[in-house]
């Protein structure tokens, strides 16, 4: 009956040998020890663990409408970096502000990794996630043992944009509740600020 170390045993599963250590933590998958004290695992249980326990997650998100063919890059650049690397990949997208914590996508990202169900988080660039406060998710990640793969570290080339962007939306929000959402002080200063947003 043939034993698989712990690195042969995660590259046969298409997981990090950190997913088999919680998988050993949580009772899915106990390996036998050596004398040494080294893991050994027996090859037909692997086979009888569902890949589906957890699973690599490609998140992308944009700050506007007019940026979806971004968007539509991102997914692309994702979903080609998954496949050169054999990992199965399925998608979560935002449309929104980088400083919005209540994304539907974020939320459902978030509910994955907290319950064990995410093997490895990839990103084209770090901020995609969020504009301030990723390192609050990539905390979580290392907590639930979840990968997390950036493509590109070097910053977005649209970086100034979606920084104009986020700062016009904490503006709206701040002005909106000492003026009043509808009140002529309040547009007024919107477009203000909209029209030096866009000489940036």
């Amino acid at each position: 009956m043939s034993k698989l170390s712990i690195s042969e045993a995660a590259k046969l599963k298409g997981v990090s040998t950190s997913t088999l250590r919680r998988w050993e933590t949580e009772g899915i998958l106990i390996p036998e020890r050596t004398a040494n004290g080294h893991r050994r695992y027996d090859l037909n249980q692997l086979l009888g663990i569902k890949k589906e326990l957890s699973f690599t997650i490609g998140y992308a998100r944009v700050s506007s409408h007019d940026q979806k063919e971004d968007l539509t890059r991102q997914i692309q650049v994702l979903e080609l970096f998954s496949a050169q690397n054999g990992w199965q990949i399925e998608i979560i997208s935002d449309l929104g502000s980088g400083l919005n914590y209540s994304k539907k996508g974020l939320k459902r990202l978030i509910s994955l990794i907290t319950n064990n169900q995410v093997e490895r988080l990839v990103l084209t660039h770090k901020d995609r996630l969020l504009r301030f406060g990723s390192e609050l998710i990539f905390s979580l990640c290392e907590i639930f043992g979840t990968e997390v793969v950036i493509i590109n570290r070097t910053e977005d080339s649209s970086f100034e944009e979606d920084l104009a962007n986020d700062v016009l939306e904490i503006i709206t929000v701040f002005s909106a509740r000492l003026y009043g959402s509808r009140s002529h002080k309040n547009r007024k200063l919107m477009e203000d600020l909209r029209s030096a947003t866009r000489e940036l």
